[in-house]
């Protein structure tokens, strides 16, 4: 008889478990929506990959530090975790990509500024006009080639 209770106690308990999961948003979103699914299943690949990268001996310091592939594995769990806990919040992804390209460009014009001499030079005789070329003439007479100094003869 007291197995029986028990059993009746445990079905009930898996039936309210089942039924809070039912309830939950975050399981029915989970349940529904693929992308989410991926993300997540990405995001734990990647993790996985970089993991394994990590323990290979080297310490997890180092292979942070100077191992791209973790980095990279490191990166793209990263960025799907972000992305499925964006798809969770129900938020739309904010797209930045103006902001983005704009500085990319920035950067690039400051590089090329940087390292081209020709560039820069038309650069700045764009915003400053033309330098003029001059000759610089003496208006002094040199010095003779005796010890004697100038103006004592």
């Amino acid at each position: 008889m007291a197995a029986k209770k028990k059993a009746a106690k445990a079905g009930a308990g898996a039936l309210a478990a089942g039924q809070a999961l039912r309830s939950n948003v975050y399981v029915q979103r989970l349940a529904e929506d693929p992308e989410l699914r991926e993300n997540l299943r990405t995001a734990l690949k990647s993790a996985r990959k970089a993991y394994t990268r990590m323990s290979n001996g080297k310490g997890p310091v180092k292979a942070v530090t100077e191992d791209r592939k973790v980095q990279r594995d490191l990166k793209e769990a990263a960025s799907s975790l972000k992305d499925a806990a964006d798809s969770l919040r129900g938020g739309k992804k904010r797209k930045r990509r103006k902001g983005r390209l704009l500085l990319l460009g920035l950067v690039g014009a400051g590089l090329a500024l940087a390292l081209s001499e020709g560039l820069r030079k038309k650069a700045l005789d764009a915003l400053f006009g033309a330098e003029e070329e001059f000759e610089y003439t003496a208006s002094t007479t040199p010095e003779p080639a005796s010890g004697e100094p100038v103006g004592t003869t």
